[in-house]
């Protein structure tokens, strides 16, 4: 098994950022993968006291599927994320500062127009990630789990609708699955599969047009009996991994 592509996600809910090599940390995400959000007025999360709140809370493809024309670019060495969208003059800005963060927040609640609930907040916090669920890891996907779906369908699918980190070559379609509760070496470090991934309406919707044109969960059960693609791990011992770096299940 190879290791073909290895992404981040720096904001929650918006573009990924591609990498070439990663080093990860036991017990930790991969380095700035969604570490910022943008939490709705009415989300019941406290920066202060910071816990796992649903995602509907903040700004995603679930809840809104427009968030996907937003590119956006963080630049980790200098600080500064760079969004663009449709119909709004680009934005640089700080977003570990409180007048970036300020900054960035007016902008996307802009972009969300009626969308926005109450007076959303851009949120940094140390050591939090904004993830989909509560242990802090990664995300895997079989490439060819996801061409045996896409045979099923009859249509081709942009992998990155399904936001993992980890995209991987040389296992047969739906093996995965048999790795939960069992370890895997990523590169040099080792992962502890704990969970299938259940696949929500972000999928549905298409990155470059922002509608959503294929109900992948509907779909899912309708020819495999489950809403599940993909498979999550948490990082048991730390390492380095790069594409073309083995993946070996033990």
């Amino acid at each position: 098994m190879r290791v073909e592509h290895l992404y981040r996600y720096p904001v929650k809910g918006l573009t990924p950022e591609a990498l070439d090599e990663i080093a990860i940390e036991a017990g930790r995400c991969i380095a700035h993968d969604r570490r910022f959000a943008l939490a709705q007025g009415d989300a019941p999360f406290d920066p202060a006291a910071p816990k796992f709140v649903p995602k509907q809370n903040f700004a995603c493809m679930m809840a809104h599927p427009r968030v996907v024309l937003i590119r956006a670019g963080f630049d980790a060495h200098d600080r500064l994320l760079l969004l663009s969208a449709p119909g709004q003059a680009p934005l640089s800005a700080d977003p570990t500062r409180p007048e970036g963060r300020a900054a960035i927040a007016g902008w996307m609640t802009a972009f969300l127009g009626e969308e926005a609930r109450g007076t959303p907040v851009f949120h940094d916090v140390p050591g939090h990630n904004f993830t989909d669920q509560v242990k802090k890891g990664v995300t895997l996907i079989n490439l060819n789990t996801l061409r045996d779906f896409e045979r099923k369908i009859g249509r081709r699918l942009d992998p990155l609708r399904f936001r993992a980190n980890v995209y991987f070559s040389g296992l047969p379609a739906w093996a995965e699955f048999d790795w939960v509760g069992q370890d895997v070496l990523l590169g040099t470090a080792r992962l502890s599969i704990f969970k299938r991934t259940v696949r929500c309406p972000a999928t549905k919707v298409n990155l470059d047009t922002g509608e959503r044109d294929c109900d992948v969960p509907a779909l899912l059960m309708e020819h495999y009996g489950h809403r599940d693609l993909g498979v999550h791990a948490v990082v048991s011992e730390s390492g380095h991994v790069a594409i073309g770096d083995s993946l070996e299940a033990l």
